[in-house]
């Protein structure tokens, strides 16, 4: 049965699914790249963390890793 949608207005979204209507298929794709040097990643009530000089490359020579087309 064809559903009926009003007037919508979406202000954000992140992450996640919005579908108006009927539907046959959702499957959302998502994928991210991120950096983090030594020590960037703990988490606790209380941390010590000693580094030296480090650096984090962030250079890709690549360019793609993972596309999200044909991934359904």
């Amino acid at each position: 049965m064809p559903a009926f949608v009003g007037p919508v207005q979406v202000v954000n979204i992140s992450g996640g699914v919005v579908q108006f209507g009927d539907t046959f298929l959702i499957s959302p794709k998502n994928n991210s790249k991120s950096y983090s040097g030594s020590g960037a990643g703990n988490t606790g009530g209380f941390i010590i963390t000693n580094n030296g000089v480090n650096g984090t490359n962030v250079l890709d020579p690549d360019l793609v890793d993972q596309p999200n087309i044909g991934n359904n």
